[in-house]
């Protein structure tokens, strides 16, 4: 065997300060998102500022379940009708239906039509959208179908519960040959779908991605699944807008929300060369495993800690620059309790200094759309020098810096979080992003 120095091509290259100094920048110059407090992001913002929730009593259907409420869409005001053809509802799943009206929006607000672009522009231009669970109403219609005969299971069956299917049809909708990445890891979906866009345009494999998640599955069959876990809040059915408390000593478990959300990202130079609004700056990603259990984290938290850690270490900044961390704190008695000691450890002697809030007592938890639509308010945040709220909260049970009212963030400096996301089988995505200097 010749020796390994006779390969050049295989030995690794370390990133030195100089690569990290000349690296592409990427900022967020758009959003879109439909959600359960509203159906485009500047209301949902205002709601959460307001300290509003969407949490609602669930329907007959869902008579005799544990838990019966839970944070839905308004689709009577959504209007698909208006905004996709009968074929395009035909073909799509609900979760991708939400996601192609959430990249509209954000495309809009990014003032950037595909459209416009030419040929060799729209080959750098990529969609990295996910799904956490596909629609099980979906498959249980269909399997009742299939008892009628094989006729009767519709063609689309298997393209509406693909995931990456959202990817599909935005690439197709607007001519983009970009990257065309699907990520599906559980409650992480959406912040590793953003993260996993950053990195594909630091690379250089794209100048903009459309990226983020979409999630409806709020119905019998996962509401009875997520209750035989023992994960969903029952204490708070005959008040469903106070079921969803994040920190609260006396919260029970996590209210299941649907919607999407969608960032639109670019590499800092093609953004100002087009003039486009810069909402915020993403400066790192982090990732990790547990490595511990199915459902639960750790008790030590490591696989959080790692997260952050590793996403302030990719930002290239010192841990006592963040000066907010949005949770991914569902309102469960352990989670939000491990979560809070990982900050903690993350922040050491910081700790104080750093606020803390999750939107989730809002708009509940979007499962794999909760990243990106946390992700989004975030970024909202850093553009607007406001901090969301959790809501709530009668009687702290954690011990960091939580934000109970909506307040202004730094008079002076740059604005920096984290934004956190955990999912089933000890899957952990940490961002970081920032105000756009």
């Amino acid at each position: 065997m010749r020796p390994l120095c006779l390969y050049p091509n295989l030995i690794p290259k370390v990133r030195n300060a100089s690569t990290q100094a000349s690296r592409r920048r990427v900022v967020i110059t758009g959003s879109g998102a439909v959600t359960p407090l509203a159906n485009n992001v500047q209301e949902s913002w205002n709601r959460i500022l307001a300290g509003e929730s969407a949490i609602s009593r669930l329907g007959p259907e869902f008579k005799g379940l544990p838990c019966q409420v839970a944070a839905q869409i308004c689709r009577e005001s959504l209007q698909l009708d208006k905004k996709l053809t009968k074929t395009d509802i035909k073909l799509m799943s609900p979760a991708t239906q939400l996601a192609v009206l959430a990249a509209d929006e954000a495309l809009a607000a990014g003032q950037l039509s595909p459209s416009k672009l030419t040929a060799e522009q729209r080959e750098r231009f990529g969609v990295c959208v996910g799904m956490g669970m596909f629609d099980l109403s979906e498959v249980y219609g269909t399997w009742q179908q299939l008892q009628r005969g094989y006729n009767r299971v519709s063609p689309y069956f298997v393209p509406r519960l693909l995931p990456n299917m959202a990817c599909g049809h935005i690439s197709m909708r607007h001519g983009l040959q970009g990257p065309n990445h699907c990520v599906s890891t559980a409650c992480a979906t959406g912040a590793h779908a953003i993260g996993d866009a950053l990195r594909f345009i630091r690379n250089g494999d794209a100048d903009v991605m459309l990226a983020g998640s979409g999630e409806a599955c709020i119905d019998p069959l996962s509401i009875a699944g997520f209750c035989r876990l023992r994960a969903l809040s029952t204490a708070f059915n005959d008040n469903p807008a106070v079921a969803s408390r994040p920190f609260d000593k006396s919260r029970d478990g996590f209210v299941m929300g649907e919607g999407a959300a969608v960032l639109l990202l670019e590499e800092l130079e093609h953004a100002r060369s087009r003039g486009a609004p810069i909402l915020a700056e993403l400066l790192g990603y982090g990732l990790s495993g547990d490595a511990h259990h199915i459902t639960s984290p750790s008790e030590d938290g490591a696989g959080a800690t790692l997260a952050m850690k590793r996403a302030i270490k990719d930002a290239n900044i010192s841990p006592e620059e963040i000066t907010y961390v949005n949770a991914h704190a569902t309102s469960t008695p352990t989670g939000d309790r491990i979560e809070s000691h990982a900050i903690g450890r993350v922040f050491g002697e910081h700790t104080p200094n750093v606020r803390v809030s999750s939107t989730k007592g809002a708009h509940g938890h979007l499962l794999g759309s909760s990243g990106n639509l946390e992700a989004l308010f975030v970024v909202h945040a850093c553009a607007e020098n406001k901090l969301p709220p959790s809501i709530n909260i009668e009687q702290l049970d954690v011990d960091v810096n939580v934000v109970t009212k909506t307040s202004n963030w730094l008079q002076n400096g740059r604005r920096i979080a984290l934004k956190n996301s955990f999912g089933f089988g000890g899957t952990n995505a940490s961002l970081c992003i920032a105000s756009y200097t």
